[in-house]
């Protein structure tokens, strides 16, 4: 009985031990490998602006990346209840995190995006030409979809109206569906699309989009509900609550 007990202490000594240096391990990958985590992250959110803002070319080696961004890409703060650029509210700040916190953010009403709270200051991208002119604004959006919410990149005109790019680089939704917001075909439609009519919102998202009409993108097939999640999406940001101001006021040009 005793070397039965003796055997079982020894296999469950074994097995704690082993799980152990297990832990150790993970728990020491995970940190040693957070740097690099981080970095490609930045890489690929770089990679998407610059995609947004029309200069990213397949195949661009990391370096091509950093340095188009660094050339062409400068971030800056926008307080969305005034439209104006300000200084970042703190080191580090992220916008995304920012609206998990009571002293940054401010609840969103009468609205259907699927969050609850909204940044008061968010990031904004300004694309810059050869001459030094800001030739596109992107600017960071996100809304529910048909699972989870959705984010993209908007890229509109120095004008404040035209859409260039709407880039989604994290979606949840179903492959073949609502996955086809990711689909360069689809994205290319809202190339040369308007915003704003009589300085009204005016985008929409419809079936059977006529290609004429400056303000309507064709919805997406079998996806009724991910499509309507876009167009809440979109006329949430470029609306008063959202980018409205900070695109009707143009600070850019000052």
């Amino acid at each position: 009985m005793s070397a039965k007990k003796e055997s079982l202490g020894k296999t469950v000594g074994i097995v704690v031990a082993v799980c152990l240096v297990c832990s150790i391990v993970v728990s020491g990958a995970a940190v040693g490998l957070r740097s690099l985590q981080q970095t490609n992250a930045a890489l690929d959110k770089k990679s998407n602006i610059l995609n947004a803002a029309g200069l990213y070319e397949m195949g661009m080696s990391n370096s091509a990346i950093e340095s188009t961004y660094s050339e062409r890409v400068e971030q800056r703060y926008v307080n969305l209840d005034e439209g104006t650029f300000v200084e970042a509210p703190k080191p580090d700040y992220d916008m995304y995190k920012a609206a998990k916190e009571t002293e940054y953010s401010t609840k969103v009403t009468n609205s259907n995006v699927g969050f609850q709270r909204r940044p008061n200051v968010a990031s904004v991208y300004l694309v810059r030409d050869d001459a030094g002119d800001v030739s596109r604004i992107i600017l960071p959006v996100h809304g529910s979809g048909l699972w989870d919410l959705m984010y993209g990149f908007l890229a509109v005109d120095a004008d404040g109206q035209t859409v260039r790019e709407l880039i989604y680089y994290q979606q949840k939704e179903t492959p073949g569906l609502g996955g086809e917001v990711q689909n360069p075909a689809w994205q290319d439609k809202w190339d040369g699309k308007e915003l704003y009519e009589n300085g009204e919102v005016a985008i929409r998202v419809v079936k059977n989009a006529n290609p004429s009409n400056p303000h309507t993108i064709d919805a997406l097939s079998g996806a009724t509900l991910t499509s309507n999640g876009v167009e809440n999406t979109i006329r949430y940001w470029v609306g008063e609550q959202g980018f409205g101001q900070f695109l009707k006021n143009q600070a850019w040009r000052s």
